[in-house]
């Protein structure tokens, strides 16, 4: 059994699911419907799925907030969600659309009193640091600026406030199926030890979850091996 979690991804654009490649919105490929794909994950035994909402992150304000709805209404998957998510409002239109949990990240370098604020009022269970990197540093809304911020630095800041799980999504690696950036992450994890770390970008094939699972690695998220056909989910699940 394994121990890491795994955990399908879908990102929505017009409503339809779709893979871009290192987050560039004009290499992107269609694989259909959100719901549908949320469906079969369900019934092949998933629990867990995260759903990005890229019209939100390229927008600065969620847009596809019925298509997680759908989702949430129609399965059991506990379903974080991210993308757009900047204001009070947006964040309860996640929670109230069904939302387990929710990825935040550019308000987190934007704005780090709201995300402190969100994060005393929701609970660190339900509050996902997202840390999207571009050479070494944090990238935002929609990874197409560069903070200027170091991922240590910036993950110390928000541990200490009291974050337990960060999503870390290594851009140039994201949707090319070259494998995961493990070295990375095991830095991380060395670091941050107690951490709940999601490992995101580049997986290709069950041999990269494996790579990461041995590397001690709690949570893997990857999606474009699912559509792409290099990853057999019924097969992964009972390993």
């Amino acid at each position: 059994m394994r121990q890491i979690e795994l955990i399908p991804a879908i990102d929505i654009i017009d409503g339809l699911c779709v893979r871009l490649t290192k987050g560039d919105y004009d290499q992107k490929k269609v694989y259909g419907n959100p719901l549908d794909m949320a469906l079969e994950f369900e019934r092949l035994g998933y629990r867990r799925l995260h759903v990005v909402d890229l019209d939100g992150a390229k927008s600065k304000h969620i847009v596809n907030s019925q298509v997680l709805r759908s989702i949430t209404t129609a399965t059991s998957l506990v379903v974080d969600f991210g993308g757009g998510i900047k204001t009070d409002a947006d964040i309860e239109e996640a929670f109230q659309a069904g939302a387990s949990m929710v990825t935040v990240g550019s308000v987190a370098v934007t704005n780090p009193h709201l995300f402190h604020k969100w994060l005393q009022k929701y609970g660190a269970d339900r509050m996902i640091l997202g840390a999207d990197v571009r050479n070494g540093r944090i990238s935002i809304n929609g990874w197409k600026e560069d903070s200027g911020q170091e991922l240590l630095p910036f993950l110390k800041e928000y541990i200490e406030m009291g974050v337990s799980k960060v999503l870390c999504t290594e851009i140039s690696k994201d949707g090319t199926l070259q494998g995961p950036a493990t070295p990375l992450y095991k830095e991380v994890m060395a670091t941050y030890p107690t951490l709940h770390l999601i490992a995101s970008g580049g997986v290709s094939s069950v041999s990269d979850i494996d790579q990461l699972e041995r590397a001690g690695i709690p949570a893997v998220v990857f999606g474009k091996a699912i559509y792409e056909g290099r990853i057999d989910l019924a097969t992964l699940i009972k390993e």
